[in-house]
């Protein structure tokens, strides 16, 4: 355990069950219930794919900020399984990232110096269909219960490590008791100075950010990087900004990540008005990233040369701290690769 006794205090006080785990339980499981929800024209049936392998989940606090009745609502498109999906293009694949090359043992990627990611849970509040690990097999890669063991000592064993980003699925998925502790097993490494985590959750599900979570990551700090995922401002509801605004008063650094999705968007006013909101609410942009091209995801994908010119109008429109960077992954590359606006 963390030798800090305040940090380990508020650890051991944790307690389940979790009271966001209830609204996430109330989330739409069915393509059709959430149609019907929308009040969507019934000409979107043919368009649907109700029995699609990668089931969706979204919650209902996430599909009130839906426009009723508008099958393109930017926020729908990113949730509601298409028939296209089903198409095989050339040049997507189930790996896109090189994500099993990278596997050191179950739950640990280890891509880049100085960086190890942990895929703490296969699980998330929301499938996002462009996802880049839609197909990954979670079952057999990912830490069961908590036996984290062994992944802790290939930690320990690498003095190279020197940030841990924390992963999935989605890592505040976790319950805070099992979450709390690893995150303290790994801030108890001497060579570990940060830990980041990757999540959607405080856009997508704002009531996990509750007391209990607040008990302990409060005490984390500087030593803690929480990198959100919001695509669209219309994802912001007064909810998330209260969620938000609780992990900024936590002193942890706030970025975000989007990703560039064609009908989604993928026009400079609204990823203007996305960065501009962020800021508001002491998040920056950090990354706009290419589409991972998945299987099941192609049509989403924005054109590169495209891409460029919205990224172009982008820079123009802005300061230069509220663009984030254009960049897309490489499988085998060091880090991130920018694109270049030319």
């Amino acid at each position: 355990m963390n030798s800090n006794p305040a940090y380990n205090s508020a650890i051991t006080a944790v307690k389940h069950p979790l009271p966001w785990q209830s609204e996430l339980a109330r989330g739409i499981r069915d393509a059709g219930e959430l149609c019907r929800h929308l009040t969507l024209p019934e000409g979107i049936f043919s368009d649907i794919d109700l029995k699609n392998p990668f089931p969706i989940r979204v919650p209902l606090g996430f599909v009130s900020r839906m426009r009723p009745g508008d099958p393109d609502d930017p926020l729908l498109r990113q949730v509601l399984p298409r028939i296209c999906e089903e198409e095989q293009v050339i040049g997507f694949s189930t790996d896109p990232v090189g994500d099993m090359a990278a596997l050191k043992r179950p739950g640990l990627l280890h891509k880049y110096r100085g960086r190890a990611l942990v895929m703490t849970t296969g699980a998330c509040a929301i499938h996002c269909r462009y996802c880049f690990r839609r197909h990954f097999p979670y079952q057999d890669e990912t830490p069961h219960g908590d036996d984290w063991s062994s992944l802790l000592k290939l930690v320990r064993e690498d003095g190279s490590i020197r940030e841990i980003i924390l992963s999935g699925g989605d890592p505040l998925m976790v319950p805070d008791a099992r979450l709390s502790t690893l995150v303290s097993d790994l801030l108890a490494i001497d060579h570990v100075a940060r830990i980041r985590f990757h999540t959607r959750l405080p856009i997508v599900l704002p009531e996990r950010i509750d007391q209990n979570f607040m008990a302990w990551f409060s005490l984390l700090g500087r030593k803690a990087v929480v990198v959100v995922h919001c695509n669209h401002p219309n994802e912001i509801d007064t909810e998330v900004e209260a969620a938000l605004e609780r992990l900024g008063r936590t002193g942890s650094i706030l970025m975000n990540q989007a990703v560039l999705l064609r009908g989604v968007n993928d026009r400079t006013e609204i990823l203007a008005a996305l960065s501009e909101r962020l800021f508001e609410l002491g998040v920056l942009p950090y990354y706009l990233h290419q589409l991972d091209r998945v299987r099941g995801a192609a049509h989403f994908e924005v054109p590169r040369d495209e891409a460029r010119a919205l990224y172009r109008e982008l820079h123009a429109s802005l300061p230069g701290y509220l663009v984030p960077r254009l960049v897309e992954e490489i499988p085998g590359e060091p880090g991130k690769t920018l694109i270049s606006l030319w």
